[in-house]
Formats: C-alpha cells, sequence, structure tokens
C-alpha cells in the first residue's frame, strides 16, 4: 500500500505503470476516501494494516498500527499486489517455503536494478527471495507467471551478486531463511520497491505498509490468475 498527497499522485502512477512487475495496481482511491470500492469494500486502510510506515520528506519516522491522525482529504491510497497473494498456489504444488514456517516474514533485498523513473520517483527495485532446487525454481517459475498481481515470474535464479545483492543472510526487510546445499535462490519484485521511489521523491508526507505487514484484501488469490 501507498498513500500520497495528490499533488504527487500522478506521477506515482506513472511509476507503477513504467515498473508493472514490482508494482502490479489493484485499485486506486479517490483523494480521501479511505475505503476501497473494489477489492476489499467497507475496508478501512486507516486501520486495517497490521502495521504503517510513515516518511516525511523521504525520511522513514515512525511505524504506528493507525494513522486515523494522519489522515486528510487529499491523500490518495494506491493497493499493489504482493508476492504472497501466489504463495497458496507454490504450496499446493508441494512447494515448501521456509519463511513461513521459520518467521513469517520473506527476506526482501534492495538491488542495484534500475526502475523506470517518472516525475520525480526513481530508484532500484527490491526483491523477495525463496530458495529452492533447481527443478522446484523451474516449477515456480511456471506457477507464478500466471499471478501478474502477485509480480509474475522470478527475474533472477542463483547468483545474487547479478543483481548486486552482496549477502543473503543480511536481508534490508524481513528476516533471513535456512538454505540448503541443494538450493539456489529464487528472486521476485517485491512491493516494497515503491517505498524506495518514495525516499527519493521526498513527498511532505507519505504513507506505506510496513514491510511484511501487508493489506489483506477480500478478493481470492485465484481470482487473480490469468
Amino acid at each position: 500500500m501507498v498513500i500520497l498527497p495528490s499533488d504527487y499522485a500522478d506521477e506515482f502512477q506513472q511509476f507503477c505503470e513504467n515498473n508493472p512487475q514490482p508494482c502490479p495496481v489493484l485499485e486506486v482511491l479517490a483523494p480521501g476516501r479511505f475505503e476501497p470500492g473494489i477489492v476489499a469494500p467497507l475496508a478501512d486502510v486507516r486501520s486495517d494494516l497490521p502495521r504503517y510506515r510513515v516518511f516525511r520528506d523521504g525520511e522513514p519516522t515512525a511505524d504506528p498500527t493507525d494513522i486515523h491522525d494522519l489522515w486528510n482529504d487529499d491523500l490518495v491510497t494506491f493497493l499493489l499486489g504482493c508476492s504472497f497473494v501466489a504463495e497458496d498456489a507454490l504450496m499446493k504444488a508441494g512447494l515448501l517455503l521456509p519463511h513461513i514456517a521459520e518467521t513469517g516474514f520473506v527476506p526482501m533485498f534492495r538491488t542495484t536494478v534500475p526502475c523506470i523513473p517518472a516525475g520525480r520517483f526513481n530508484g532500484t527495485m527490491v526483491v523477495s527471495m525463496r530458495p529452492f532446487t533447481y527443478d522446484e525454481a523451474a516449477c515456480a517459475a511456471e506457477i507464478t507467471k500466471h499471478y501478474p498481481m502477485a509480480h509474475g515470474a522470478p527475474i533472477h535464479v542463483g547468483d545474487p551478486a547479478v543483481l548486486g545483492i552482496k549477502n543473503l543472510a543480511k536481508p534490508e526487510f524481513g528476516y533471513p531463511v535456512t538454505m540448503t546445499e541443494d538450493q539456489l535462490p529464487v528472486f521476485w519484485p517485491c512491493g516494497v520497491t515503491p517505498q524506495e521511489a518514495i525516499v527519493n521523491a521526498k513527498p511532505p508526507l507519505a504513507i506505506t505498509h510496513a514491510p511484511g505487514h501487508m493489506f489483506v484484501a477480500d478478493i481470492t488469490s485465484e481470482s487473480t490468475r490469468v
């Protein structure tokens, strides 16, 4: 989720359109509106996330559990897809996801892969990582390519240095996961990417989900499959 002043909304929407894999848009709410009309009618984006991240002039300043006190009628809310949407399909295919058993938080890494800028929004992609064997990685790629709202297929399998990632044991967001010798790291674009763009755009106020603390919609994961 990303909430911005209306003066920044068009540029951010263009940023999402320029970078649809890390920033797939599910719904955009009109200025001041806090109830989604499509993915979760009657929900309230001011209180229905487990934790938020507040940015002031591009700097993260707080991680509250409620943003009623920050709300105003000029704010525009973007609800974005998440790789968690495809995890049910991965598990039904028999693919184990160690982050679910170990910490509940997938490891996420900053990369050196540039996004296509739009106005004041620019930056590099953030990716999430799940370990699989070679054959499992091929299966995971085949499954997730059918879920564009969950970031689609992986962007890379194997050497993390190709993405500019130096240490898999030290993710910038989330927590590391156990990997066995026969597993490869598999990387998907991540919905934390907009937070990097917000740091560079420096809006006076921006509110997002705290990494790993997503908004849960009413639509099913399978309804987004194509």
